[in-house]
């Protein structure tokens, strides 16, 4: 369950800290972020169809078919030498990692005793300790060797987890398929749903992504998938309710309907906040703090170790309290979170420090939401829907982040781009350089955070001084437009502040009995 749980964490989290060295080798940096969005909408579309798969094939053998997923999505990204095949290779290694993922988590959830899941969780989530200073391990990996590496040591890794699920693992039947023929099992699968919900969801993100960065907001480009894809969710919530025989949200699924709406909403935001923050921080260092590998990695640790400590504290409190108090664990950890995520709005150029501070706020609240929303929803369900209700929170939080993720990136970019212009263009202008092409030039090298080429181009011509003072230029705009990131933030944790006040306590479900016995 750990090699699961932790090969399908990988991939995003080594690539998300060295996005810049990947596309100034390989290209592609009008469209770098659907790697990881790619990524993302891949692993929650597989979600839904993992207990199907489970029934037909066993969960051994899907454990193995998701860490092959894995392994053939890496193969494909460091044999890559176009963005393209490189947002395939990470799309593929998101199937895989949904596969996992949920494996992992509704495999532990299974065996534990109701009253212990979050203990069981908790030493779950300990295994990916070692992957925390992912930034750092990818940023070594590139400036030692080459960043293709990084996918050479997940194969490795998944590897090895793949032949330790197919000597060491040994599951019973899942218990709600124990009576179904395969046949009976395909017919239920709810493949309208699925298709409806996904399409709905790669089309809102695109226009999401694309509005006013690539194209207008009024473009045809951006507003039919806009629309498309909110009309396909409406769709989807109308078949859910209405029009399935066997949906992939199952009208039996909660003891406790109202809490597991709200659970739903909260893992959605912390989703948004996760990801964004996982993903964007490491750009932010890199542009406003400089490109020394070992100090971008460094930075980049706070986050994470506060993000798994969270997970750790809250699952080891909700254990502990048997399910009392609930409403004000997820209360602290979305205050927490919304502050931690609004307060990195203050980090600038000159309070390095400070942030690190802030940094580790930030990861304890969203670890306070993250991971254990998914643990509240297995235990106020039925035990044959542990799976189903794992997934669905899986890929409620897997969607969060890459909606979140899109519009912040989206933000940014609308932020940083008549800042840079500025910027850049007044100190190439100062330093005697007035060619149009070359500050254009300069100024999407900086965009690109490729600044290293700057010092190459006409005028510029290995001048360091005057290198440097674009460069800082360039940083002093990112430094301006990130903050806006946060600011959105902050209205997204409100919300999950707002839902938490209605959870409901737990404690009538946290007993001893275990929904399956190995």
């Amino acid at each position: 369950m750990a090699f699961c749980w932790t090969s399908g964490q990988m991939p995003p989290y080594l690539y998300g800290g060295i996005a810049p060295i990947i596309y100034g080798d390989i290209g592609g940096v009008d469209r770098w972020v659907w790697f990881i969005t790619a990524n993302l909408i891949a692993l929650a579309a597989v979600c839904p169809f993992v207990g199907a798969l489970s029934d037909l094939l066993g969960r051994r053998y899907v454990a193995m078919l998701g860490s092959a997923f894995i392994i053939i999505g890496q193969i494909i990204c460091v044999t890559a030498h176009q963005m393209n095949p490189f947002i395939a290779g990470m799309a593929i290694s998101g199937v895989g990692a949904g596969i996992n993922e949920l494996t992992s988590i509704a495999g532990t959830a299974e065996i534990a005793p109701t009253s212990q899941r979050g203990v069981y969780i908790a030493a779950l989530i300990m295994t990916i300790l070692p992957w925390c200073p992912s930034v750092m391990w990818g940023q070594l990996i590139a400036a030692n060797t080459h960043w293709r590496y990084v996918g050479v040591l997940v194969i490795v890794y998944t590897a090895v987890g793949l032949l330790t699920a197919f000597f060491f693992y040994k599951p019973p039947p899942r218990v709600n398929s124990a009576s179904l023929s395969k046949k009976e099992t395909i017919a239920r699968i709810d493949v309208i749903g699925g298709l409806s919900s996904i399409t709905g969801i790669i089309l809102l993100v695109a226009g999401i992504l694309w509005g006013g960065y690539m194209y207008p907001w009024t473009s045809a480009h951006v507003l039919a998938p806009f629309i498309i894809g909110i009309v396909l969710i409406a769709f989807f919530v109308y078949w859910e309710g209405w029009g399935a025989k066997y949906p992939m949200v199952p009208r039996r699924l909660g003891k406790a309907p109202r809490s597991l709406v709200l659970i739903m909403l909260i893992a959605f935001i912390s989703g948004a906040n996760f990801f964004s923050v996982l993903m964007l921080w490491p750009t932010q260092a890199y542009n406003v703090y400089g490109h020394d590998p070992v100090a971008v990695g460094l930075r980049g640790l706070p986050f994470g170790f506060g993000v798994m400590a969270g997970c750790v504290i809250t699952l080891g409190l909700m254990t502990w309290l048997r399910g009392r108090g609930i409403r004000g664990l997820l209360f602290g950890a979305s205050c927490v979170m919304t502050a931690g995520c609004g307060a990195m709005a203050a980090a600038n150029r000159s309070n390095e420090n400070a942030v690190y501070a802030i940094l580790l706020i930030s990861g304890l609240g969203v670890g306070g939401i993250v991971i254990p929303t998914s643990v509240i929803t297995t235990i106020i369900c039925p035990d044959d829907l542990i799976a189903t209700i794992t997934a669905l929170t899986l890929s409620v939080r897997v969607i969060g982040g890459a909606i979140g993720y899109a519009i912040y990136y989206n933000v940014l970019v609308q932020k940083l781009t008549p800042i840079l212009i500025k910027n850049v263009s007044t100190a190439m202008v100062i330093g005697g350089i007035k060619e149009p092409e070359v500050i254009k030039e300069a100024i999407e090298l900086t965009s690109a955070s490729l600044t290293q080429v700057i010092l190459h181009l006409p005028g510029v011509d290995g001048n360091v001084k005057l290198w440097e003072s674009i460069v800082l230029a360039g940083q002093n705009a990112y430094a301006a437009a990130y903050p806006w990131v946060y600011y959105c933030s902050i209205a997204f944790g409100g919300v999950s502040i707002i839902a938490s006040l209605f959870v409901e306590d737990i404690a009538q479900f946290m007993d001893e009995h275990i929904a399956v016995v190995i």
